[in-house]
């Protein structure tokens, strides 16, 4: 198979900068091109910084943020994917996968405190190097800036790194709509939905930055702590009359009555009846999301609708069972053409593989989380928990 090479190899102490002031661990994104997308090299960066910092008793936290405004992590470098997979360099592909779920999980399970600093799009693979620092006793921090979404099934493929974990613990029916739709997330409904912790205006950040930098901590609770009370000054909070205000809770009945169906094909059907019947707001609604699960992929939503199903267990499982699925997507799926008419050719007319949702066969889709390795032979078996 001839070889893709990392378009960042050669450059990710530059597009990933790390070090350790004041005894945190500074993680910082600057690959603005790219939107600071990840590529191999820049999760293997994170990763190994990680690793460093895990047991070094002058490192009581992590933080990870970037100094461009326009994205905190638009996603993987899903060109490099592409065209991975058209010059068949399919062990790229895997090794992709592979590294950045287990920095996933390296995230999830940190034994200190991680924060992330959201601004601008977070997206993908953005959500996978941020979702993690709630379990770790850290902060999930946003701006007025910040757009939140696991848009995968735009483009053919599923909300992966890990966040059908997350996306099942959200209130109600939230977390499927969301992997169901991909729609986007400002830092209210995010809020709302439990995928951020705490707000802070962007003219905030820079001296909370300095403030972090330089003020005597003690403890990692104590930086998280500092945080906090940068955040307790804005007026948005998880409680604030915005966030409970926002668009998500304003449509949080529609969601939950038509999202709490067991199957996509069964979704459509109830909000098309609440198209045609429904007066008024939800009306209006429903013929909006109608035609947003139109455009995505009908494979691809029912694989989407699953994963949160499923990720009832550990977070290693629902890791696993997405590196199984990204063969799949790729084998079998639409995520390559969905790659091509969203980013490559741009004629947003993607030849999905089913025309309709209701012509997914239910085998299909079974066997989409068929996984190509044994138990023993796993790539990510010894992960747990």
């Amino acid at each position: 198979m001839s070889q893709q090479t990392d378009p960042s190899t050669a450059d990710a102490g530059q597009h990933v900068l790390t070090h350790v002031t004041n005894r945190i661990g500074f993680i910082e994104l600057a690959r603005p091109q790219a939107l600071n997308a990840l590529s191999t090299s820049m999760v293997r960066a994170i990763q190994a910084a990680l690793d460093a910092w895990r047991d070094d008793p002058e490192v009581l936290a992590v933080l990870v943020h970037t100094r461009h405004p326009r994205a905190f992590c638009a996603g993987g470098d899903i060109r490099f994917l592409y065209e991975s997979y058209r010059a068949g360099d399919l062990d790229a592909i895997d090794t992709f996968f592979i590294e950045e779920y287990r920095l996933n999980h390296a995230i999830f399970s940190y034994p200190k405190p991680y924060i992330a600093l959201m601004n601008g799009v977070v997206m993908g693979g953005g959500m996978g190097i941020s979702q993690g620092a709630h379990r770790t006793g850290g902060l999930r921090v946003v701006d007025g800036t910040t757009r939140m979404a696991m848009p995968e099934t735009r483009i053919g493929l599923f909300p992966d790194v890990g966040m059908g974990w997350f996306l099942a613990r959200t209130p109600g029916a939230i977390g499927r709509y969301l992997a169901v739709t991909g729609e986007t997330l400002d830092a209210a409904s995010a809020l709302y939905a439990g995928l951020a912790d705490v707000y802070i205006d962007g003219n905030a950040r820079p001296a909370l930055l300095d403030a972090l930098q330089t003020e005597p901590f003690m403890s990692g609770i104590d930086i998280v702590k500092r945080i906090r009370r940068t955040a307790q000054a804005e007026a948005l909070s998880r409680e604030s009359a915005e966030v409970a205000g926002c668009a998500l809770a304003v449509a949080r009945t529609w969601i939950d009555r038509h999202f709490s169906r067991p199957t996509v094909a069964a979704i459509l059907a109830s909000l098309e009846t609440a198209q045609r019947e429904a007066k008024g707001a939800e009306g209006e609604w429903a013929e909006q999301v109608v035609g947003i699960l139109h455009e995505r992929s009908p494979l691809s939503m029912a694989v989407s609708l699953e994963v949160v199903s499923r990720a009832e267990g550990a977070m290693a499982d629902v890791l696993r069972r997405d590196l199984d699925l990204t063969r799949s997507s790729f084998a079998h799926g639409d995520v390559v053409e969905g790659i091509r008419a969203r980013i490559i050719d741009k004629d947003n007319h993607p030849r999905w593989r089913f025309a309709r949702i209701e012509d997914v066969p239910p085998a299909g889709l079974e066997a989409m989380f068929n996984s190509p390795w044994s138990i023993t032979e796993h790539p990510m078996r010894a992960l747990s928990g």
